[in-house]
Protein backbone atom coordinates (compact mmCIF):
# COMPACT_ATOMS: atom_id res chain seq x y z
CA UNK A 1 0.00 0.00 0.00
CA UNK A 2 2.77 2.43 0.89
CA UNK A 3 4.64 1.82 -2.40
CA UNK A 4 1.49 2.65 -4.40
CA UNK A 5 1.20 5.97 -2.56
CA UNK A 6 4.86 6.77 -3.22
CA UNK A 7 4.33 6.06 -6.92
CA UNK A 8 1.45 8.53 -7.03
CA UNK A 9 3.54 11.23 -5.36
CA UNK A 10 6.40 10.65 -7.82
CA UNK A 11 3.95 10.81 -10.73
CA UNK A 12 2.52 14.09 -9.44
CA UNK A 13 6.01 15.56 -9.16
CA UNK A 14 6.84 14.48 -12.69
CA UNK A 15 3.59 15.91 -14.06
CA UNK A 16 4.03 19.09 -12.02
CA UNK A 17 7.53 19.64 -13.40
CA UNK A 18 6.24 19.05 -16.92
CA UNK A 19 3.40 21.55 -16.50
CA UNK A 20 5.52 24.26 -14.87
CA UNK A 21 8.33 23.84 -17.39
CA UNK A 22 11.95 22.80 -17.34
CA UNK A 23 13.18 26.01 -15.73
CA UNK A 24 10.91 25.59 -12.70
CA UNK A 25 11.85 21.92 -12.42
CA UNK A 26 15.56 22.77 -12.53
CA UNK A 27 15.09 25.51 -9.93
CA UNK A 28 13.30 23.01 -7.69
CA UNK A 29 16.38 20.79 -7.95
CA UNK A 30 18.61 23.68 -6.82
CA UNK A 31 19.93 25.05 -10.10
CA UNK A 32 20.50 28.82 -9.89
CA UNK A 33 19.68 30.69 -13.11
CA UNK A 34 19.82 34.24 -11.78
CA UNK A 35 17.46 36.86 -13.05
CA UNK A 36 16.54 37.58 -16.66
CA UNK A 37 19.26 39.63 -18.31
CA UNK A 38 21.95 38.88 -15.75
CA UNK A 39 24.15 37.16 -18.34
CA UNK A 40 23.90 40.28 -20.50
CA UNK A 41 24.91 42.58 -17.66
CA UNK A 42 21.49 44.23 -17.46
CA UNK A 43 19.84 45.34 -14.20
CA UNK A 44 17.18 43.14 -12.64
CA UNK A 45 14.52 45.88 -12.38
CA UNK A 46 13.92 49.39 -13.64
CA UNK A 47 15.30 51.19 -16.69
CA UNK A 48 17.55 49.03 -18.84
CA UNK A 49 16.13 45.75 -17.55
CA UNK A 50 14.70 43.07 -19.86
CA UNK A 51 11.19 43.95 -21.02
CA UNK A 52 8.46 41.70 -19.66
CA UNK A 53 6.42 39.60 -22.11
CA UNK A 54 3.14 41.36 -21.29
CA UNK A 55 4.46 44.75 -22.33
CA UNK A 56 6.07 43.30 -25.43
CA UNK A 57 2.81 41.66 -26.54
CA UNK A 58 0.86 44.84 -25.82
CA UNK A 59 3.34 46.88 -27.88
CA UNK A 60 3.06 44.37 -30.71
CA UNK A 61 -0.73 44.60 -30.55
CA UNK A 62 -0.60 48.43 -30.73
CA UNK A 63 1.79 48.30 -33.68
CA UNK A 64 -0.32 45.72 -35.50
CA UNK A 65 -3.52 47.75 -34.95
CA UNK A 66 -1.76 50.86 -36.28
CA UNK A 67 -0.55 48.96 -39.35
CA UNK A 68 -4.04 47.56 -39.99
CA UNK A 69 -5.47 51.06 -39.76
CA UNK A 70 -2.89 52.42 -42.21
CA UNK A 71 -3.37 49.52 -44.62
CA UNK A 72 -7.15 49.74 -44.46
CA UNK A 73 -7.30 53.50 -44.86
CA UNK A 74 -4.56 54.22 -47.32
CA UNK A 75 -3.59 51.17 -49.27
CA UNK A 76 -6.60 48.94 -49.68
CA UNK A 77 -9.28 51.40 -50.68
CA UNK A 78 -11.56 50.06 -47.95
CA UNK A 79 -11.30 46.34 -48.78
CA UNK A 80 -10.80 44.37 -45.57
CA UNK A 81 -9.05 41.38 -47.16
CA UNK A 82 -6.56 43.60 -48.97
CA UNK A 83 -5.94 45.51 -45.74
CA UNK A 84 -4.91 42.39 -43.85
CA UNK A 85 -2.54 41.44 -46.67
CA UNK A 86 -0.96 44.89 -46.82
CA UNK A 87 -0.79 45.26 -43.04
CA UNK A 88 2.11 42.80 -42.87
CA UNK A 89 4.05 44.86 -45.41
CA UNK A 90 3.27 48.07 -43.51
CA UNK A 91 4.34 46.37 -40.27
CA UNK A 92 7.68 45.32 -41.77
CA UNK A 93 8.37 48.79 -43.17
CA UNK A 94 7.34 50.46 -39.91
CA UNK A 95 9.56 48.14 -37.91
CA UNK A 96 12.63 48.61 -40.11
CA UNK A 97 12.26 52.40 -40.25
CA UNK A 98 11.52 53.03 -36.59
CA UNK A 99 13.69 50.41 -34.89
CA UNK A 100 16.50 51.17 -37.35
CA UNK A 101 16.45 54.90 -36.58
CA UNK A 102 15.19 55.55 -33.05
CA UNK A 103 15.21 52.03 -31.58
CA UNK A 104 11.50 51.57 -31.00
CA UNK A 105 8.19 51.27 -32.79
CA UNK A 106 5.24 53.49 -31.80
CA UNK A 107 3.81 50.70 -29.61
CA UNK A 108 7.14 50.12 -27.89
CA UNK A 109 7.51 53.85 -27.25
CA UNK A 110 4.03 54.12 -25.74
CA UNK A 111 4.83 51.27 -23.35
CA UNK A 112 8.36 52.43 -22.51
CA UNK A 113 10.39 49.82 -24.41
CA UNK A 114 13.43 50.04 -26.67
CA UNK A 115 15.36 47.57 -28.83
CA UNK A 116 19.12 47.75 -28.30
CA UNK A 117 22.17 45.70 -29.18
CA UNK A 118 23.58 43.28 -26.59
CA UNK A 119 26.42 45.75 -26.02
CA UNK A 120 23.95 48.56 -25.30
CA UNK A 121 24.25 50.43 -28.59
CA UNK A 122 21.99 50.84 -31.56
CA UNK A 123 21.31 47.92 -33.90
CA UNK A 124 22.78 48.22 -37.39
CA UNK A 125 20.39 48.40 -40.35
CA UNK A 126 21.21 44.89 -41.70
CA UNK A 127 20.48 43.42 -38.25
CA UNK A 128 17.22 45.38 -38.02
CA UNK A 129 16.16 44.06 -41.43
CA UNK A 130 17.01 40.47 -40.42
CA UNK A 131 15.19 40.91 -37.10
CA UNK A 132 12.11 42.21 -38.91
CA UNK A 133 12.10 39.36 -41.43
CA UNK A 134 12.34 36.84 -38.59
CA UNK A 135 9.63 38.65 -36.62
CA UNK A 136 7.29 38.61 -39.63
CA UNK A 137 7.95 34.86 -39.97
CA UNK A 138 6.42 34.54 -36.43
CA UNK A 139 8.01 31.20 -35.42
CA UNK A 140 11.33 32.70 -34.24
CA UNK A 141 9.39 35.24 -32.17
CA UNK A 142 7.58 32.59 -30.12
CA UNK A 143 10.72 30.56 -29.34
CA UNK A 144 12.34 32.18 -26.28
CA UNK A 145 15.61 31.72 -24.44
CA UNK A 146 16.03 31.80 -20.67
CA UNK A 147 16.35 35.60 -20.67
CA UNK A 148 12.95 35.92 -22.35
CA UNK A 149 14.36 36.99 -25.71
CA UNK A 150 12.74 35.67 -28.84
CA UNK A 151 14.86 33.79 -31.35
CA UNK A 152 14.59 36.80 -33.69
CA UNK A 153 16.29 38.94 -31.00
CA UNK A 154 18.84 36.31 -30.09
CA UNK A 155 19.96 35.71 -33.69
CA UNK A 156 20.38 39.44 -34.29
CA UNK A 157 21.99 39.99 -30.88
CA UNK A 158 19.23 42.40 -29.84
CA UNK A 159 17.52 42.95 -26.50
CA UNK A 160 14.20 44.63 -25.69
CA UNK A 161 14.65 46.71 -22.55
CA UNK A 162 12.57 49.09 -20.48
CA UNK A 163 13.19 52.83 -20.83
Amino acid sequence: MRSQYRGRVDNRRAIGSWISGPRAAAEDMGVEFGYRGQQLGLPEEGPGSIARPGRRFAALFIDWALCLLIAYGLLSGGKAQAASNWALVVFAVLSVLTVGTVGFTPGKRLLGLRVISEDGGRISLPRVVLRTVLLVAVIPAVVWDRDGRGLHDRLTRAVQVRL
